[in-house]
């Protein structure tokens, strides 16, 4: 992460969007105290594997050492979802 003040991000904004693109996160500061962060938006249709890399980088995940994982495609079954099946269950109750 970068930290830069307000003045400067106004004056450099350009150069740093253009971080921001490359994947960058920006931490904006005023009087040098963070107020702000700029970082790049993770694309709608990115992967499982990309979606779980950012949140390792945001600190919000942490990987077992001792377990790897794949990932698997859902697979749509025809009738009702589990959850309509369930709720109709305890309404009968």
């Amino acid at each position: 992460m970068i930290k830069i003040g307000l003045r400067e991000a106004n004056v450099y904004f350009t150069k740093y969007i253009k971080m921001v693109r490359q994947g960058k996160e920006i931490i904006l500061t005023e009087r040098g105290t963070p107020i702000a962060i700029i970082r790049p938006i993770l694309p709608e249709k990115a992967s499982p594997e990309e979606r779980i890399m950012e949140m390792e980088k945001q600190g919000k995940l942490k990987r077992s050492e001792k377990r790897t994982f794949s990932f698997r495609r859902l697979i749509q079954a025809p009738g009702k979802s589990v959850s309509e099946a369930v709720l109709e269950e305890r309404d009968e109750r």
